[in-house]
């Protein structure tokens, strides 16, 4: 099974980050994409922008439980999903770059604890 880790992008790109995946919907401020040494960009991935723009409109770190409660209901029905899977499959180490400033209070984070559900459940 692939090891997977998530990381901010803005953090230097390493020879053990693996595949490196984007996972976020707008590209990361003050990131040039040749710099960003990126494997694939997954916006169909990241909350839904309603979603981001609601979390994010007043930040309010008193709504991240529900934050994480509608992200993942759109997790579940996510086709991406399937295909974050698959690349996950084909590779011995993942790493899910997001852009948020809070290391804790993010959407990689929540993804990460799904992906690794799904596997670990087989």
């Amino acid at each position: 099974m692939a090891a997977i880790q998530i990381k901010r992008i803005y953090q230097p790109a390493d020879k053990s980050d693996g595949k490196r995946i984007l996972v976020d919907r707008l590209w990361p401020r003050g990131v040039k994409k040749e710099s960003a040494q990126l494997d694939e960009w997954m916006k169909a991935i990241a909350p839904s922008e309603a979603l981001r723009k609601w979390f994010h409109q007043d930040n309010d770190r008193t709504k991240w439980d529900e934050f994480k409660a509608k992200y993942l209901l759109e997790l579940k029905e996510n086709p991406a999903v399937d295909e974050l899977l698959d690349m996950i499959s084909k590779n011995e180490k993942v790493t899910l770059l997001y852009a948020a400033h809070d290391e804790q209070h993010n959407h990689a984070r929540i993804l990460l604890q799904f992906i690794d559900e799904l596997l670990k459940s087989g």
